[in-house]
Formats: C-alpha cells, structure tokens, sequence
C-alpha cells in the first residue's frame, strides 16, 4: 500500500528524479502575508493567498475579503470562474440576476456558491461589524468584470426603519 501511495505521489516528477518535498510541499501563507494587489471592486477588499505567482498552484485562487459595516460592493461578476464563499464572521446579504432581483443572508459557517458569469453584488447586512470571508475560485485569472447595473438597496423603501442592514442582535 505505500509502495502505491508514493507512486501516486510522485506522478507529474521525472522518472529520474527525487521529489523536491520541501520546496514544492506544502506552504502555509501566514495570515500578515496576504497581498492585496489584485483586482478589487468597490465596497470591499480581497487579498490574496493562494496563487500561481504566489505559491505555484495551477488550478485555482483564494483569498479572503472583508466587506465593511454600512458598506455594499458594486455589482461585478467573475467570468467563466466558479467561486465559493466560507463566511468567517458577520452576516452578508447578497443579490443576483440581471437586475440584482434575488436576494438571500449568509451568516458564519454558510458557504456560498456563485456559478460562472452571474451578477452579483455583497452586502453587509449589519451596520455595526464586518463581514470576513475566505474565497475559493476555480481558476488563476484574476477576473473581475465590474458592472453598470444599478442596486435595489439604492432606493430603499422610506415606510421602513432601516432596510439595508439588519437589526443587531441581542443574544
């Protein structure tokens, strides 16, 4: 059986050659390592972990993103890139669809998947904390197409209290 792992382990390494386990092993990007020089879109801040330049990973990109309390991301999407959402900590609204007409909440521990090419648009549902969260895309391309699409959070109901953030809560 170990024979059969190491094999396994070893395809893609020339016949010839040892594997290089200690240069080509895992890497562990600390968390003050993080590069924030990449595409952004307005409204939160994505930084950079995972990454072909980064760590010589071929087939996709993480990172985190924050998107801070009262704030909202304009509405992009990311081409033909799948991307999975971990939601940290905070409670994060989000909207979809051409005119941003669906909506739903993720709160800590809910992933969040968004196929290719969907417009989409995060939101901080609270007023008071940040949303964090860990972002995983099926590819190194760091794209990110922002789009003309206008919010409807931008014209908010005045017969209600407060409807861009959800209320604290208290337990």
């Amino acid at each position: 059986m170990l024979g059969t792992a190491m094999q396994e382990a070893r395809e893609g390494w020339p016949m010839d050659e040892k594997p290089d386990w200690k240069n080509h092993g895992i890497r562990i990007i600390r968390s003050g390592e993080l590069d924030t020089n990449t595409p952004q879109t307005r409204g939160m801040t994505r930084a950079e972990a995972i990454s072909y330049a980064r760590v010589g990973a071929q087939k996709l990109w993480a990172g985190t993103v924050t998107v801070h309390p009262r704030a909202k991301t304009g509405p992009h999407h990311h081409g033909e890139l799948e991307t999975v959402i971990y939601i940290v900590s905070g409670r994060a609204r989000l909207r979809w669809g051409e005119k941003l007409e669906f909506v739903d909440e993720a709160g800590p521990g809910d992933f969040v998947y968004v196929p290719p090419y969907v417009p989409h648009q995060e939101l901080n549902a609270r007023a008071d904390v940040p949303v964090e969260a860990v972002i995983v895309r099926s590819g190194q391309e760091p794209i990110v197409v922002n789009l003309d699409i206008p919010s409807p959070e931008d014209d908010p109901d005045p017969s209600e209290p407060d409807p861009f953030h959800s209320a604290p809560r208290t337990s």
